[in-house]
């Protein structure tokens, strides 16, 4: 039986994945759920005592109440490059086998899972592999964040179009860091997506401008768990 769980992927880099998937966590965690987390493959790490670490498993793990382990980041690169590139550069080879071996492995622990992605689907990861490959390797449907204003139809029919032509099944997309007071291009958006992609928005998320990225997974969980929609959410994605 597959695991319950979900990927996320972006359409772009920068668009919140990680705190869209923080956030879940900590909604799901907060109503009960016994949720694992997962960054399979972590590029621009930083060094501590000797060894690298991933700010993004992190935040993740926080978030789930668990603690990070090699199966929760089981690839952390020192550079902020394509994963292809930077695993090049610290002379690592990027194997699928290792991945689906701690996913197994975390989801025979978990009820459900939360594996983030690298930029999006089209990422190089290892020989002429891709993002796209390893979600399809892992067995997840798909949640796709976007990013509100100027050029994210495009970006975000483009992701789902990728993924159905890839067989990737999509679960939904979340639209993050909608501006307070958006405008025409921010207002237009969501019902474009939602119109085109075909999957459905589960979610417009508000912008957050405080600096601690844990205090805005804390805020938008709890904003989150007081919207009335959020159980149709969860339901959309197989919680």
């Amino acid at each position: 039986m597959a695991p319950r769980g979900i990927f996320i992927t972006g359409t772009d880099t920068g668009v919140g994945k990680t705190i869209v998937a923080a956030t879940l966590a900590r909604l799901l965690r907060m109503n009960g759920v016994n949720v694992g987390v997962m960054k399979p493959v972590t590029s621009g790490c930083r060094e501590e005592h000797g060894l690298l670490v991933s700010d993004d498993a992190l935040l993740l793990s926080q978030a789930a109440g668990i603690q990070v382990t090699d199966d929760v980041a089981p690839y952390r690169l020192r550079e902020a490059l394509a994963p292809a590139d930077a695993a090049r550069l610290d002379g690592v080879r990027i194997d699928f086998s290792v991945i689906k071996s701690a996913f197994d492995r975390l989801a025979s622990s978990y009820d459900y899972l939360i594996v983030e992605g690298a930029g999006g689907l089209m990422v190089p990861l290892s020989g002429g592999l891709l993002i796209a490959d390893l979600a399809r390797e892992l067995g997840l449907p798909l949640l796709v964040v976007a990013k509100p204003g100027l050029g994210t139809i495009n970006h975000t029919v483009l992701t789902c179009f990728a993924a159905q032509q890839l067989e990737l099944r999509v679960a939904g997309v979340i639209i993050n860091g909608m501006p307070e007071h958006p405008g025409n291009a921010e207002r237009g958006a969501p019902h474009q997506i939602g119109s085109l992609c075909g999957a459905p928005v589960l979610g417009t998320w508000p912008k957050r401008d405080e600096v601690d990225e844990m205090e805005i997974v804390d805020e938008l969980s709890a904003w989150l768990d007081g919207q009335a929609e959020t159980s149709i959410v969860l339901r959309e994605l197989g919680v």
